[in-house]
């Protein structure tokens, strides 16, 4: 039994491995089954019995690189480590080493898994001051698009260094806007003040 849940798992990574790296090579559309089951040495009939179709197999590939996800953040958060941005550098270095799946699913899927990921993690900071789902969205909407250019740049700065740099900007741009309201409603009221006493 062992031995056959290990051959079923080695099909399906093959399988998986093919359809993703087809994809990344001539797009979706323009892969066939034909075309995954030469590529993976792979039968029709074994195809078969894994998966209905490609869409199929491709949501498959999705569908696992989402749970590895969801289960480097559910360890982080067992960590209790107090910062949430922390994730950041979980991502990073999730798309690092699974570039070719993060080349391959798109953006508007990756725009869902990372929201949905995000927001169940941020589900477990109680020190959280937003609403879950919009800090859940602004950090998926950031990543889809710092991801989709460090991947196709071929990944220029390490996993740790991006996070790092993400934080900067998420955290002084939330610093910097805060100080500049904060600087123009009291030049606001230094102002009204004058005006009051002239």
């Amino acid at each position: 039994m062992a031995a056959e849940d290990r051959r079923v798992r080695r099909t399906r990574a093959a399988l998986q491995q093919a359809l993703v790296s087809l994809v990344v090579e001539r797009g979706y559309d323009r892969v066939t089954v034909r075309d995954v089951l030469d590529r993976a040495d792979v039968g029709r009939s074994t195809f078969y019995a894994h998966y209905r179709d490609k869409d199929a197999l491709f949501a498959s590939c999705f569908e696992d690189l989402r749970t590895g996800l969801e289960r480097e953040l559910a360890a982080l958060a067992d960590e209790r480590s107090g910062d949430p941005v922390r994730a950041l550098g979980v991502v990073f270095e999730h798309a690092h080493r699974h570039a070719d799946v993060y080349r391959a699913v798109g953006t508007s899927h990756l725009h869902t898994m990372l929201f949905e990921v995000m927001r169940d993690h941020l589900c477990t900071h109680d020190e959280l001051q937003l609403p879950v789902e919009v800090a859940a969205e602004y950090h998926a909407s950031a990543l889809v698009g710092i991801l989709g250019w460090w991947v196709r740049a071929g990944f220029p700065h390490g996993p740790g260094e991006m996070a790092r740099m993400i934080r900067r900007l998420t955290v002084g741009g939330i610093t910097a806007t805060w100080r500049e309201e904060a600087a123009d409603w009291s030049h606001a009221r230094i102002r009204d003040h004058r005006a009051g006493a002239v």
